[in-house]
């Protein structure tokens, strides 16, 4: 099967669908690759680059439709690559199936095959193939650095020969794939960041990456985001005006503003009123992520930068992703690349369009000159909804001195009938063994008693569960080697002496890696 990608006709799309290398893991898969003269060079990949990787390259459009037997791109098909897709014919894009019900019909009377990317369910298995948090990504991230740009100040705070510069003020609200990205490079650029999100179980998400979640003042409990496929559901009126009291609240202290609240298949909900962009510092920016939808914030042109008359910045741009092109390029190829590997699992270049599986079947809009939109919610749930927990109950002093001795006298208890059992089995086996066996067995008895109370001992935080075993049992070996060192067969002395070093190898190296692994999450 021939797999295409043509050059992107929207205005200012610097994306494309194919990189030399996601051409080079196509291939391996049975198919071949064909693509338009010039459809990668805004991207940062010349023509020349795939030829190299063994990609076709033709000099129209209108070659490349025709040749192609899979068409791949990114943004929505205008009306004249409509017209160039015909039967048995599959495309895969960016579609918005709600707004674009005459373009699946087109495509269902020609007998097409449409897999819209924005579509493929949020479970697991999917998540190599979510195009959407893969854009999303960049997009957070890029609002970040879009911001810096157009703020007056440091991000971090400074104390300077010239005086003192107070951090930055930083409030992402919608605590997603976008806002997450956002929140990290806030806080890694030193700003003060605030997280709001409508989703209570991403709290602690947020308070991970080193950013304050702002709570509500609000009794009413709130839809998990389980229940929405991970995603924002829509709220109360009387959560609204909690959320937007809120946020008049923190309006004329915060810096920058980014927005990042969306709603499946609905327009973008106001969080950002007029008022609280009057009430905001001069210099303040903000920038709204969700301009295509109409924009959290009032006052948002749609691909536009405005000044307001109290000099707020708002950024509406929707091209985020297409202003780090090769980036953006490079993982959307590897979610289409990993799509395909699902419709060619047979690795022999034929497609097989499965509708009983959940990600092709969500994925797919238009199938068999019918119109598959909207797909059936998937079989498995995209996250578990959290169990409710009852709070602990808060113990007296007398009450945890209760329980203290309790567990004291119980463990005592335990340690002594281990001893005496213990103990009882090495007289019994002393009764019967030669005086040589026993001074080896006591030796071994005792380096398994004394290398476990050592192990056991030291602090939960200096080694993961699976290095404490290995330790522990390290610690036992070494025990017992040190004193066989001074045996005097030659032999012995050798074996121990190495049973000495290994075992120091792996003790010391458990430790080091745990360290590292520790420090994986430790701020600088």
């Amino acid at each position: 099967m021939k797999i295409g990608t043509p050059k992107e006709v929207f205005v200012g799309e610097h994306r494309v669908a194919m990189t030399p290398d996601s051409a080079i893991a196509l291939q391996k898969l049975g198919h071949d690759c064909v693509i338009e003269t010039g459809a990668g060079v805004n991207a940062g990949f010349d023509d020349a680059s795939y030829e190299i990787a063994g990609v076709e390259v033709v000099k129209t459009a209108a070659a490349l439709w025709k040749a192609s037997d899979l068409v791949a791109k990114v943004r929505v098909p205008d009306d004249s690559e409509m017209k160039r897709l015909r039967a048995e014919q599959t495309l895969v894009s960016f579609f918005s199936p709600v707004a674009d019900e005459a373009k699946m019909k087109m495509a269902a009377k020609k007998g097409a095959t449409i897999i819209a990317m924005e579509m493929i369910p949020r479970i697991s298995r999917a998540q190599k193939m979510d195009a959407l948090s893969s854009m999303a990504n960049i997009a957070g991230y890029r609002a970040v650095i879009e911001a810096s740009n157009n703020f007056g100040r440091f991000f971090t705070g400074q104390i300077t020969a010239a005086g003192k510069v107070p951090p930055a003020k930083v409030l992402v609200v919608g605590a997603g794939v976008a806002g997450l990205a956002a929140i990290g490079t806030s806080t890694s650029l030193g700003a003060i960041t605030y997280a709001f999100d409508v989703r209570p179980e991403v709290a602690e998400q947020v308070e991970s990456m080193g950013a304050e979640f702002v709570y509500l003042d609000f009794e009413e409990e709130q839809q998990d985001g389980a229940s929405a496929g991970g995603y924002a559901s829509v709220s109360s009126p009387e959560f609204r005006d909690a959320q937007l009291a809120k946020f008049r609240e923190l309006a004329p202290d915060i810096d920058i503003v980014i927005t990042t609240a969306l709603i499946p298949n609905r327009e973008a909900p106001e969080l950002w009123t007029e008022d609280m962009v009057q009430s905001m510092k001069i210099g303040s920016v903000i920038v709204d992520l969700a301009a295509e939808k109409g924009g959290n914030c009032k006052l948002t042109v749609m691909d536009e930068k405005i000044v307001t008359d109290n000099g707020v910045t708002i950024i509406g741009f929707t091209d985020f992703p297409s202003r780090m092109a090769t980036q953006a390029s490079s993982l959307y190829a590897t979610n289409i690349r990993h799509l395909l590997a699902d419709l060619t699992p047979a690795k022999d270049g034929m497609v097989n369009h499965d509708m009983e599986d959940d990600v092709i079947r969500g994925a797919t809009i238009v199938h068999g000159k019918e119109i598959t939109f909207p797909p059936p919610p998937p079989k498995i749930a995209a996250i578990a909804a959290a169990p409710k927990v009852d709070a602990p109950k808060e113990l007296t002093a007398e009450e945890k001195r209760a329980k203290e001795v309790a567990e004291f006298k119980q463990q005592t208890k335990r340690q002594v009938g281990l001893l005496a059992i213990g103990g009882g089995l090495l007289l019994a086996v002393g009764l019967v063994a030669p005086a040589s066996f026993m001074q080896h067995f006591i030796v071994f008895v005792l380096s398994v008693f004394i290398g476990f109370q050592v192990i056991w001992n030291v602090a939960h935080s200096l080694h993961t569960p699976l290095m404490a075993v290995t330790n522990a049992i390290s610690s036992i070996i070494i025990l017992g080697a040190v004193i066989q060192i001074g045996s005097s067969s030659l032999l012995i002395t050798l074996l121990a002496a190495l049973a000495v070093f290994m075992a120091s190898v792996n003790i010391f190296g458990g430790f080091l890696v745990t360290r590292r692994m520790l420090a994986m999450f430790q701020k600088s």
